[in-house]
């Protein structure tokens, strides 16, 4: 028998033809349609679907984790399989230009270490294939499971463009770990926080926000966050709802004329943030945008909240709707998940 959800997952990376759509180098036992039961050994390549994996209560089921994963702390204490291949403590610019070199020679941002996989013996492996650059690919999971995993594990493979397909990936995961009525319950809850937000922000004056997501070069965030903003009561002239972050300018800015900006760039820490503001704020049109002059500029934890599709996509709405309507909301959020830049 397969666990709740499996058989649905295993028709659904097939295509009509019944070929498998995964094109996983070795066959996953999901798609092969072998009798499964439900996961005892899982290892998660994403630091988001980690957290997915302990809000469903089945974090004790984790033996591997992504160098990323960090949250609850005691995942730190399992081994991580992956890494990057060269230093993340280099400038903004500099870390584009390495990630844009490795792209264009069609190399993956990463390393996934095959023979600690097979070491961990999975059942289950979650990875995603909604960017190369931010996590580990579809590609780097393909080659691992090529290199002798004899465990054969279902490969869950999560795509969270908008806030509609982070539901659809927590129900996913919540079907291969065998506790569908987990993921239905996490899912309700989750928005049932945002709903609770969305309706006191709509009738309080709309602000207009620019979310930066990298400073060199300048990225405003999209995907999920212009959705976030939407429902925080602003308006995101730059922000491409359920697209990749799109690259723009200062002059970008300048002509949108935000009232707020918030810098919450990939990966950074509001710590990382602070160190790297110096390669924005020292641009000769920085200080000649209205949202500075007002002191209407603030950072958030772009690697724990803004940029990581997990459960704490509620935390990230409150972090916003706290730092836009400081009047209205007061979750506790200001000096852990943001604070305001006083330049």
């Amino acid at each position: 028998m397969h666990p709740p959800g499996a058989s649905g997952l295993s028709k659904s990376l097939r295509d009509p033809a019944g070929a498998c759509r995964c094109k996983t180098c070795a066959p996953c036992r999901l798609c092969e349609g072998d009798s499964l039961s439900a996961p005892r050994r899982v290892v998660s390549l994403l630091a988001s679907s980690t957290e997915i994996v302990c809000a469903l209560e089945c974090g004790d089921h984790l033996v591997g984790r992504s160098h990323e994963c960090d949250h609850p702390a005691w995942v730190k204490d399992l081994p991580a399989i992956t890494a990057p291949k060269f230093t993340i403590d280099l400038p903004s610019g500099e870390i584009d230009a390495r990630v844009r070199a490795l792209v264009e020679q069609v190399a993956s941002v990463y390393r996934v270490d095959a023979e600690a996989l097979a070491r961990l013996a999975p059942d289950l492996l979650i990875t995603q294939t909604q960017c190369e650059v931010c996590a580990v690919s579809m590609r780097d999971v393909e080659m691992a499971l090529s290199q002798t995993v004899p465990s054969r594990p279902v490969v869950v493979a999560l795509q969270p463009d908008a806030l509609a397909d982070l539901w659809k990936d927590m129900r996913r995961v919540a079907d291969a770990l065998g506790v569908p009525e987990r993921g239905v319950q996490l899912v309700t809850r989750l928005r049932h926080r945002l709903r609770a937000i969305g309706e006191r922000t709509k009738t309080r004056p709309r602000t207009r926000v620019v979310c930066i997501e990298w400073m060199e070069p300048l990225m405003a965030a999209g995907n999920w966050t212009p959705e976030l903003l939407e429902l925080a009561g602003a308006d995101d002239p730059l922000g491409r709802p359920g697209q990749h972050a799109g690259s723009i300018t200062l002059a970008d800015i300048s002509h949108a004329d935000p009232d707020v900006i918030f810098i919450t760039p990939c990966g950074f820490d509001l710590k990382r943030t602070i160190a790297e503001l110096p390669v924005l704020t020292a641009k000769p049109d920085w200080r000649a945008l209205r949202a500075v002059r007002e002191g209407r500029v603030f950072l958030g934890d772009g690697n724990a909240y803004f940029n990581r599709p997990g459960p704490r996509v509620a935390e990230t709405l409150e972090i916003l709707a706290e730092a836009l309507h400081p009047d209205a909301f007061r979750f506790g959020h200001e000096g852990k998940g943001w604070v305001r830049w006083d330049g």
